[in-house]
């Protein structure tokens, strides 16, 4: 059997400054949901984030008291897990993932595309 090393991850924008400021638990729920994708592998509080074509876009649901953090990565790229966002869930407007969020999430995926890019080059 070949040993294959997890994927390297990268943090856009203020994912990472942010997923740090989420209580220990729950950074330590998106550590592990983080490295089971590293290693290609699903994790039970990962779910594909709809409107992005696909099963590339996924985000990691973490329940802390009566709060919602989320964390959404891309594993579209072979090179690396990319992490896109991290926000605690305010709306009280249903599980939808608020447009300001998409937006911010489509901007940073485009970042990642392009930062892909040139690392291929």
């Amino acid at each position: 059997m070949e040993d294959t090393l997890p994927r390297p991850v990268r943090w856009m924008g203020s994912s990472r400054k942010d997923l740090k400021a989420f209580p220990k638990a729950v950074r330590r729920e998106m550590g592990q949901a983080l490295y089971a994708a590293q290693c290609g592998e699903d994790y039970p509080s990962v779910k594909v984030l709809k409107g992005f074509g696909g099963r590339s876009v996924q985000e990691i649901v973490a329940l802390h008291d009566t709060n919602t953090y989320r964390a959404v990565y891309t594993v579209r790229f072979q090179d690396a897990i990319y992490v896109l966002h991290a926000f605690q869930k305010k709306s009280k407007k249903g599980v939808a993932t608020p447009q300001k969020d998409i937006d911010l999430i489509y901007r940073r995926l485009a970042e990642a595309e392009r930062l892909h890019r040139e690392r291929q080059k």
